[in-house]
């Protein structure tokens, strides 16, 4: 179990602390950078860094790619170890793509000009346009 000092008296955190805490971004910075920018919702409204989170708000944060949807189970303000941090929320993430789902298709050599319209054709038909 985890120490006393990391879970809250009030039963609320703020959301870039946990989002920092139970691992879903590298650094605190990080995660209140994606809530300035509209990457977290919380409950499904544009969150804020200071935004309170207690546990059965849900958290989506899209980050490195792939989009995260996590239910709070335990608010918790200091970064606790990857078991702990399993515990703290439940994972409802859809699965992440395979390597062939997230291989980017139609990237041009840097210098090589526009595509002509054969190029082009063909970029689209990859697209599945």
């Amino acid at each position: 179990m985890a120490d006393e000092g990391t879970a809250t008296a009030t039963g609320t955190a703020r959301v870039d602390s946990w989002i920092w805490s139970v691992r879903l971004t590298k650094t605190r910075s990080l995660a209140a950078a994606a809530c300035r920018a509209g990457h977290v919702k919380v409950n499904g409204e544009r969150a804020k860094p200071a935004q309170p989170v207690g546990p059965g708000d849900e958290v989506r944060l899209f980050h490195a790619g792939r989009e995260r949807i996590v239910v709070v189970r335990r608010a918790v303000t200091k970064r606790v170890g990857a078991p702990v941090a399993a515990e703290c929320l439940t994972d409802n993430s859809p699965p992440p793509p395979t390597p062939v789902e997230a291989a980017v298709v139609g990237i041009r050599e840097r210098g090589a000009g526009r595509p002509t319209k054969r190029e082009r054709r063909d970029i689209e038909n990859l697209r599945g346009r």
